[in-house]
């Protein structure tokens, strides 16, 4: 397995724990990444929205702008909600 991979699987598990620990609230993908790495966090931040979405097409998550949820198919600009299914 690549460096790559090992973290996105890192960010993956660190998506689906939040989502848990929040029991069905939503949460924003930043805080994902500042419980991992509170100093370097939006070094993260492209990162977590790619593994984000994929979650999302995957349907283990549903992604939210402005309470609707997000295209699929495209990463969004802007902030965003994430909650487990």
């Amino acid at each position: 397995m690549k460096m790559e991979e090992k973290a996105d699987n890192i960010l993956e598990m660190a998506i689906l724990e939040m989502g848990r620990m929040r029991k069905g609230g939503t949460f924003c993908p930043s805080e994902v990444v500042r419980w991992m790495y509170p100093q370097d966090w939006r070094f993260f931040m492209d990162d977590v929205k790619e593994v984000m979405m994929k979650l999302y097409r995957e349907g283990k998550i549903t992604v939210f702008q402005k309470n609707n949820p997000v295209d699929i198919h495209s990463i969004p600009k802007g902030p965003v909600r994430i909650k487990l299914k």
